[in-house]
């Protein structure tokens, strides 16, 4: 998302692109992508020139938008065993993996697309931003 967010001015970035400048096996990411459209974080592109963009501004995404949309609706309820496993695990170690899963998508939620991309700036990992950042 990041990546996408600095390079997707002022064309969409393609999955090819992305797959080779962090070294990603492209079947793999094209899954995490359609994911990350499917929940309205990305907009695909078709064409020679099509790619991948946000769907929204930075600063109206967050971490723990990406994160659920990637590791799916079972990560604020994730935990073993449940009814299927034992006592123990259904009793005391889910309810404390989902709690443990609920902070972390907490502190997800406190960042934005924007924080992310303001720390790529300043540790120099990424180009200058392309232009303003809005949707008319």
């Amino acid at each position: 998302m990041v990546d996408i967010a600095l390079h997707a001015r002022p064309q969409p970035v393609s999955a090819k692109a992305l797959a080779a400048r962090h070294a990603l096996p492209p079947r793999h990411l094209e899954a995490v992508l359609q994911a990350l459209v499917h929940h309205g974080l990305l907009k695909g592109l078709r064409g020679p020139h099509g790619g991948y963009e946000l769907a929204r501004e930075r600063r109206r995404i967050s971490a723990g938008d990406v994160a659920r949309a990637v590791l799916g609706p079972g990560i604020a309820e994730s935990g073993p065993g449940g009814s299927a496993g034992s006592e123990l695990a259904g009793l005391v170690v889910a309810p404390l993996v989902a709690e443990a899963a609920a902070a972390y998508l907490a502190a997800l939620d406190a960042v934005t697309v924007e924080d992310l991309c303001g720390r790529a700036e300043v540790a120099k990992v990424a180009g200058p931003r392309a232009g303003p950042d809005f949707i008319i």
